[in-house]
């Protein structure tokens, strides 16, 4: 009796409700979003704090930080379109678009760590009390993340090339879409942010 009244329950239940439901794998990306979001958070409001220390040394932001910044920006923009040829089936641009994004995402840590040699040469190191000490731990988290989603599209890019690409669901592109759009922001933001409050 229980279960008939529950798929009479669920057969009431318009269409539309039920789609509502968030995919697992996307839920768990939001919650690790959310986390992440709070970490910076945190991070980036005691550099506020600490900026007010009379003893406070400010840093020019590295060319190299500029140049990534455009290389993320683009790497975005091929993933994105990588999403759209997935959808319509257009399977070889996809694996080209994914291959593409992977290059570009590789390029932005490369461009990252000349950043940071180019910060060292400039004797901003860990000591001492200034931006610059936390450029590097904050920068260098974000660069953890976008390895972190690297690694994910190399995945993503052996599994274009290994078995049946067109059966797969689109879930896994939309999250590691949504993801790699979070990092762009969120580098884009820890850019400006150094640039306005302890950079110049």
């Amino acid at each position: 009796m229980i279960s008939q009244v529950n798929i009479k329950e669920f057969q009431n239940t318009p269409s539309g409700d039920r789609g509502k439901k968030i995919h697992p794998h996307k839920f768990t990306m939001w919650v690790a979003i959310g986390s992440i979001v709070m970490m910076f958070a945190g991070l980036t409001s005691a550099f506020i704090v600490k900026s007010n220390q009379t003893n406070w040394v400010t840093v020019s932001i590295p060319d190299m930080f500029w140049i990534s910044t455009a290389v993320i920006i683009i790497s975005s923009i091929t993933l994105q379109m990588a999403l759209r040829s997935f959808k319509q089936r257009v399977m070889n641009q996809y694996r080209m678009l994914i291959g593409v994004t992977l290059l570009l995402g590789v390029a932005f840590v490369v461009l990252q760590w000349l950043g940071f040699q180019d910060l060292w040469a400039q004797k901003i190191t860990f000591k001492g009390s200034g931006a610059g000490q936390f450029l590097y731990v904050i920068f260098g988290l974000h660069a953890i993340h976008v390895i972190g989603g690297i690694i994910a599209l190399i995945v993503m890019f052996i599994k274009a090339f290994i078995g049946k690409t067109k059966l797969y669901s689109s879930v896994p592109v939309e999250v590691m879409a949504v993801y790699w759009h979070f990092v762009d922001v969120l580098w884009i933001y820890l850019l400006l942010f150094f640039i306005i409050i302890g950079g110049k």
